[in-house]
């Protein structure tokens, strides 16, 4: 569903298209610290899941039936047209809550416009989250704008989940087979879009990746039953997984032969088109990750590539790996086998 004629370059706006301009992990997690220390879990029993061990989304239980997901993201523009970057951002935001296991109840908007810009072209950037919402079973039900130089738009989001079925970053168990939802590489493709280097049908591949919700594969590993989850995104496939194998207390080994791949990402990557979030990503994460000795420098960061919108990272069991891969299949959404769960203390390994 593309959006109206876009007279500029939205993407050229943007200070880092295509690494969401994240603080990097080493930034973040040394801001966090302190505040974590300040709201003891026993001080907040109904919050399931919040600072101490972070996750994808906050947690908060109402009853024995529901508790809430709370999340928010945005960013400037990855993309061109206004309606796909609409639809992109709500649907990278809805995606937290899909990788808790729950189900999107509503959004507020963020904005931030320059005023310069054409209303128009915020309208489109506004219809494309209304429509990630809508298909996501949820709606709009606000926001809050400013004026800014650089656009910016996402969606806090609320969802609903049954208490005793969270799914969280901290259950992979020794045994289990990784199972990752959407092909990886959108940080290069968006990077190679803002320097006029990027194919019309990588970019459109890209964008239909990014615009499809987690919806499906939520719904098909609550279905089959997973032991951990979380999204891959601003962090990138190592980085990501890097957090689930510390807060589960296990290694994790990636096959990079088994890997999914958006069209043209490791001829861009093989080209150096890497978002600044890469090399962050690659400082704070890479001495936690033992590399195949024959592969190479491009194939190495693109594991660190920041991701928008990015698919879903599963530890399932052996046992129940194939049905979980039917069971994706059957709802419409994509599966790959990519790597297993050993025995370790938080650290990863890239074979060939």
């Amino acid at each position: 569903m593309a959006g109206s004629a876009q007279p500029i370059k939205l993407t050229a706006l943007a200070a880092c298209a295509g690494c969401a301009a994240k603080l990097s992990p080493r930034q973040l997690a040394h801001m966090l610290q302190p505040l974590a220390a300040s709201f003891p879990a026993a001080e907040f029993p109904a919050l399931l899941v919040g600072l101490e061990a972070p996750d994808d989304a906050a947690v908060y239980q109402l009853n024995d039936e529901q508790a809430i997901i709370a999340t928010v993201d945005f960013f400037p523009p990855v993309v061109d047209d206004p309606f796909a970057f609409g639809a992109i951002a709500a649907a990278n935001a809805m995606s937290d809550v899909y990788a808790m296991g729950g189900e999107v109840l509503f959004g507020i908007n963020l904005v931030a416009f320059p005023e310069n810009l054409d209303s128009a072209i915020l309208a489109e950037i506004l219809r494309g989250g209304a429509h990630s919402l809508r298909a996501g079973g949820g709606a709009i039900v606000g926001g809050h704008s400013i004026r800014d130089d650089e656009p910016k738009y996402g969606v806090a989001v609320t969802g609903i989940v049954h208490p005793q079925r969270v799914l969280s970053k901290g259950g992979a168990q020794v045994g289990d087979v990784l199972i990752l939802t959407k092909p990886l590489g959108t940080g290069v493709i968006t990077t190679a879009l803002k320097r006029g280097l990027a194919a019309p049908a990588d970019v459109d591949a890209a964008v239909q990746s990014m615009m499809r919700l987690n919806r499906a594969a939520a719904q098909a590993a609550q279905a089959v039953g997973v032991h951990a989850a979380t999204d891959v995104t601003g962090y990138g496939l190592l980085g990501h997984a890097r957090e689930m194998a510390a807060l589960s207390g296990v290694d994790i080994v990636f096959s990079y032969s088994a890997l999914p791949w958006l069209p043209g990402a490791q001829r861009y990557a093989e080209a150096g088109c890497f978002p600044g979030g890469a090399n962050a990503n690659r400082a704070y994460y890479e001495p936690h990750v033992t590399f195949a000795e024959d592969l190479p420098y491009p194939a190495r960061m693109l594991l660190f590539d920041p991701q928008t919108s990015g698919g879903l990272l599963l530890s399932v069991t052996a046992r129940r790996a194939p049905a979980l891969l039917d069971e994706l299949a059957a709802r419409g959404a994509q599966g790959w086998s990519v790597g297993r769960v050993v025995a370790g203390n938080g650290n990863l390994r890239v074979e060939h």
